[in-house]
């Protein structure tokens, strides 16, 4: 890249970029001034219903509305909680929230008792927007019998109510000043580990977050996002949605994933962008649908969240004739810290997670000394910058262990970077194997495994061994349509691609792997599966033995 001299040790300096001092607010209020008969956002429901569109001052008046609504019953500094599957109100209210000073707490809309209750308490949530309903489950009906153990919470609105209440603000009230590095969101991590912790994000760093992410992904001034992603999620909630105000684009929120949906909209709304996560692609691909829709107006595909084998990164560019950008990150870096770019080579594009985003920082630490390791060698992941969480709301000690003294947000995931600044994810500290002292990383083998044209995609997870410490397992899920390949098949297959100490001994074939709403796959849900007998391994006797013994 043009004035970055090559590295010589795993430290990227911050590349020079530009950083707007600007909130969310102001971004679409520009857009507004600017493009105000732009078609800004598109409510994209199942065929044959309505659908409903909002031009950019459309838009920008509806929020202003809403901000003046809440600010009749709450105040600048309230945390207002969204329990709501997609829609273009959740996006309205997103951005009335911003408008009035306030923090959106995001719940999916798939939470229990335990979870909205836990999200509420620890937020402090003041007010609720919700459905009456959802899936036939009754949202209101929960919120009433948690209350007591809500104290924070005075108000619910139901989407039933939402005209009288976008209504019910004064038209002369002024709104309050907004500044970029004011908090806007707390985001609730995904839950890979099982503990939720509040994310602090702010306007200053989701906004040029998304932003950079929509030009590296190619997106020119009116592109047009296609999003399936949930909104209660980093990747819908902001990373797409905000690059597409920021571009002045047009969003097109789908309900939730549904492919032959997904195609559709791709196709009516001549969609340039879109972001899915693996199994989304996959099932998109194999669609029916992909086949017979014109989708010749899709310029690039974005994927992350969860490992993007080659395969599939190869396998979207020949079948859609589309550019493919990578992305890798966390919700506590504002969603994005390294990508791809559309100009990279095929070769960085399906084996790396691209450069870090401008003005960030980042390092391959050794994990014992914090000091960057050797070019090429693995090391924990850590990043310093604008794009720094604030930190847990409400958890100083879990913000402490996440950011250092020295400022920098450790990841908690593994990886390597080469002369160029490119990176390499090899997995997560929590998951990687010691197998005989030898640390082994998963996402190598899961890599591996997915080449395999039978492996939908596959998890490596350690299991306790008596001699080893730890050996490896791989836990995987066949591609619909193809024959289960035997172990003894994919054993010789793997020692042909990777060192034979890297090849599992344990094997299990599911249906479904435990996901995050993102994607991720819970190894720690499949590693208490297989200490609670969930999983039937089979185990082979050794590495190198394509003999398979007793159940284990």
């Amino acid at each position: 890249m043009v004035g970055v001299p090559v590295l010589e040790t795993s430290y990227w300096p911050a590349e020079p970029g530009d950083v707007l001092d600007v909130t969310v607010c102001e971004t679409l209020r520009l857009a507004a001034e600017t493009v105000p008969d732009r078609l800004a956002l598109v409510d994209c429901v199942a065929d044959g219903e309505a659908r409903d569109t909002w031009t950019y001052a459309e838009f920008a008046a509806d929020a202003e509305r809403v901000a003046r609504a809440l600010l009749k019953r709450f105040s600048p500094g309230d945390r207002i909680a969204v329990w709501a599957p997609n829609s273009a109100r959740w996006i309205v209210l997103q951005q009335g929230i911003a408008m009035a000073g306030m923090v959106l707490v995001a719940l999916n809309p798939a939470y229990r008792a335990r979870e909205v209750t836990f999200v509420l308490d620890q937020s402090g949530a003041v007010g609720l927007f919700c459905p009456r309903t959802y899936r036939e489950f009754d949202m209101v009906g929960l919120l009433e019998d948690i209350r007591a153990e809500t104290p924070d919470l005075r108000e619910i609105v139901t989407f039933d109510e939402w005209e009288s209440f976008a209504a019910s603000g004064d038209p002369d009230r002024p709104l309050p000043l907004v500044r970029p590095e004011d908090v806007v969101q707390i985001q609730y991590t995904s839950g890979t580990t099982g503990f939720p912790k509040g994310a602090m994000l702010h306007h200053k760093g989701l906004l040029n977050e998304a932003r950079h992410v929509a030009e590296r992904a190619g997106m020119a001034d009116g592109g047009v996002y296609v999003n399936a992603m949930p909104m209660y999620h980093i990747g819908g909630g902001a990373v797409t949605s905000f690059g597409a105000w920021a571009k002045r684009g047009t969003f097109v929120i789908l309900p939730g994933f549904e492919p032959a949906l997904l195609l559709e909209a791709l196709e009516t709304y001549r969609g340039t962008h879109t972001l899915v996560v693996p199994t989304m692609l996959i099932a998109m691909l194999d669609h029916p649908d992909c086949a017979r829709r014109d989708l010749t107006s899709l310029q690039t595909i974005l994927s992350g969240a969860a490992s993007v084998p080659a395969s599939l990164v190869r396998k979207t560019q020949q079948r859609l004739d589309c550019q493919f950008s990578i992305l890798f990150g966390q919700t506590e870096a504002h969603g994005v810290v390294s990508q791809t770019r559309v100009t990279d080579s095929a070769d960085d594009q399906a084996e790396t997670v691209g450069q870090p985003l401008p003005q960030l920082e980042v390092k391959i630490a050794d994990p014992e000394t914090g000091d960057p390791v050797p070019l090429g060698e693995t090391g924990e992941i850590c990043c310093r910058g604008y794009q720094n969480m604030l930190g847990y709301y409400r958890m100083a000690a879990e913000t402490s262990a996440a950011i250092d003294p020295d400022g920098w947000l450790h990841l908690g995931d593994l990886g390597s970077m080469d002369e160029r600044g490119f990176l390499r994810i090899r997995g997560r500290i929590k998951d990687m194997i010691i197998r005989g002292g030898l640390n082994i990383y998963p996402a190598e083998i899961e890599a591996a495994l997915g080449d395999h044209p039978a492996v939908e995609y596959a998890a490596v997870i350690g299991v306790p061994d008596e001699k080893w410490g730890e050996q490896i397992g791989a836990v995987v899920k066949v591609r619909h349509g193809a024959e289960r390949p035997s172990v003894a098949a994919l054993t010789t297959y793997l020692r042909a691609e990777i060192a034979p100490h890297k090849t599992p001994v344990y094997w299990a074939f599911v249906e479904t792997m435990p996901t995050t709403p993102s994607g991720k796959i819970q190894k720690f849900a499949l590693r208490r599966q297989a200490e609670e007998g969930a999983l039937s391994f089979d185990f082979v006797r050794s590495a190198g033995a394509d003999n398979v013994g007793a159940q284990a």
